[in-house]
């Protein structure tokens, strides 16, 4: 079967990944299509699987992503007309669902933050398959027009299948140029292009560097595009900002702790035995509810709550790992044969 795998944020790249081999290895013929934002195509380039860059970054504001989804779906149609795809799948992607209702592709559309209400609203109704982890209510969803059987939810946390066969790289420590007698604290900018956040920057973030700094610790930041990195560097507290897309899951596997405004990558962290705290935003999401409650993840309000202690080594490999084709067969069940 030729499948249809839409990428539009650089998560994306990390969490489909596992599930498009899998495809290949079973003989599957699959297509990826990707939206250049933030470090997408760079990991797209990294991992060196063809693809078509297709569309633009349409910024914070709802008039802005409304004109580039208007713009894109047409470029999926184009691209899709002809190619006789059996299915198609994304994991957040506004532009896809419409694309292969217009198509009569079956698709499914995954998501793990269930309060982005105006791409909800819009994807549930359009996708054939919404799957989700089960943290998440189904009532909660249940305003999207998602219902079972169109609802699908999995056990357990995505981060748990895509790094199920994971190992962290020690390179990633020498091209940074980290001492590694020294504690590592890795910080995640926000997505300020995010419309729940409406574009803005944390407030938080020079004084946990300053923290960091205080406790004697390096911290590596990981800006999203070039605008917040010039002005992590500008602050001129010593952070490393790497200048492109690097080996972030073993960083996070490597680090003493994280403080992150994302999502993804706080739970990357949980997974992997990491401390984190969070400085996310936006109107807390099931996921991190139950990472709260088992104590798996924090959040700070404060940066005088910091403290940096030395992680156990090794921590990272006493974690859950989940089966990646356990998760291809409840996100594609039109794929009969499934990964051989």
């Amino acid at each position: 079967m030729r499948v249809w795998i839409d990428l539009t944020n650089t998560a994306h790249v990390l969490v489909l990944r596992p599930l498009v081999e899998r495809l290949e290895a079973g003989g599957h013929e699959v297509e990826l299509t990707a939206r250049p934002l933030s470090h997408t195509l760079e990991l797209l380039d990294d991992w060196g699987h063809p693809y078509t860059p297709l569309g633009r970054y349409g910024g914070a504001g709802r008039g802005g992503k409304a004109l580039a989804a208007a713009s894109r779906v047409p470029l999926l149609l184009r691209f899709a007309r002809g190619r006789t795809f059996g299915c198609a799948l994304a994991h957040g992607s506004t532009d896809l669902p419409p694309a292969c209702r217009v198509l009569g592709i079956p698709n499914t559309t995954m998501f793990d933050y269930e309060w982005a209400a105006l791409q909800h609203h819009a994807n549930c109704r359009l996708a054939n398959r919404v799957l989700v982890p089960d943290a998440i209510p189904a009532e909660r969803l249940a305003r999207y027009g998602a219902h079972p059987p169109k609802l699908v939810r999995y056990p357990g946390l995505k981060e748990e299948y895509y790094l199920s066969d994971f190992e962290p790289d020690e390179r990633i420590l020498d091209e940074l140029g980290i001492d590694r007698a020294r504690p590592l604290c890795v910080v995640r900018t926000a997505p300020s292009y995010a419309l729940y956040l409406g574009g803005s920057e944390n407030p938080l973030l020079r004084g946990v560097l300053e923290r960091l700094v205080a406790e004697g610790a390096q911290a590596v930041v990981l800006a999203r595009n070039d605008e917040q990195r010039r002005a992590v560097q500008g602050l001129g507290l010593g952070a490393i900002v790497p200048e492109r897309a690097v080996d972030g899951r073993s960083l996070v596997a490597f680090a003493d702790l994280l403080v992150s405004a994302g999502g993804t990558m706080n739970r990357e962290a949980a997974v992997l035995g990491t401390p984190v705290w969070s400085i996310f935003e936006g109107r807390l999401g099931a996921v991190d509810e139950r990472l709260a409650h088992e104590g798996r993840l924090r959040f700070l309000s404060d940066p005088a709550q910091l403290t940096v202690d030395r992680k156990p080594p090794g921590a990272y490999s006493d974690r859950v790992r989940r089966d990646p084709a356990d998760l291809l067969r409840l996100a594609l069940p039109w794929v009969s044969d499934g990964p051989r």
